[in-house]
């Protein structure tokens, strides 16, 4: 598919499928407003008065749990879009809990994974030259997020870390696509994500209630149009 089709079939999956839309919008809604009411509000709470009480932190807890859970699920659920996306189907995956947040947690680890290796490059160059080490580390970071990006659709389509993990063939599909138009889709997602978020901040400023409420639809929708660009993508290499 050329570049062009990729970004309009993205973005107008998300609307195509209001329904699965909607629910993961409520579900990032409520993870904003529990970090927020039970993480971010008391803690600021607990600043001013110099003490956070143990009820406070417990709740404090509780909302960080929640919210992980419900950002695992998130995780899950989009590699699953990412799944249908690479056989170019329209459909909305179904929703499934237990297997969609293990995936997301395992997406989670794939992510640290790729980027500890740029990361522990830099502190060793850093440590001979710091100049070389942060061009070089800056360098290796945008490189394995290239490839990060390859594996996750890798990983979306068999569900096996392994694969995920096999930067051979990670390589392979990423030589096969052509690094180009990946990072030509990476760019314009950036853009289109960014533009959208800044809008919502902008708007958000009034209200701290408001803008979690539309930083989650902001979040779900780009994340909807950037999990259905990648497999589109991603197709390219079948």
């Amino acid at each position: 598919m050329e570049i062009g089709e990729i970004i309009s079939d993205a973005a107008m999956y998300p609307i195509n499928n209001v329904k699965a839309l909607v629910i993961y919008v409520v579900l990032g809604i409520i993870a904003f407003l529990a970090l927020i009411i039970t993480g971010v509000g008391f803690v600021g709470a607990g600043e001013a008065t110099g003490l956070l009480s143990g009820g406070l932190g417990i709740l404090g807890i509780v909302g960080i749990i929640i919210a992980i859970a419900i950002f695992a699920l998130i995780a899950g659920y989009m590699l699953d879009v990412v799944k249908i996306a690479i056989n170019r189907e329209d459909s909305a995956p179904e929703i499934d809990p237990v297997r969609q947040i293990i995936n997301g947690i395992k997406l989670f680890i794939l992510a640290i994974i790729y980027m500890i290796i740029p990361i522990i490059i830099m502190a060793i160059l850093s440590a001979i030259n710091e100049t070389l080490g942060l061009i070089l580390g800056f360098i290796l970071l945008i490189a394995f997020s290239i490839l990060l990006v390859i594996a996750q659709c890798r990983f979306a389509k068999t569900e096996s870390l392994g694969e995920a993990l096999n930067i051979g063939e990670v390589i392979n599909d990423l030589k096969e696509i052509g690094i180009v138009k990946v990072l030509a889709i990476i760019i314009i997602i950036g853009i289109i994500s960014y533009v959208l978020s800044a809008i919502a901040t902008g708007i958000g400023n009034f209200s701290e209630i408001i803008g979690a409420i539309l930083s989650g639809i902001v979040t779900i929708y780009t994340t909807f149009l950037q999990s259905r660009a990648y497999g589109l993508l991603y197709s390219d290499a079948e």
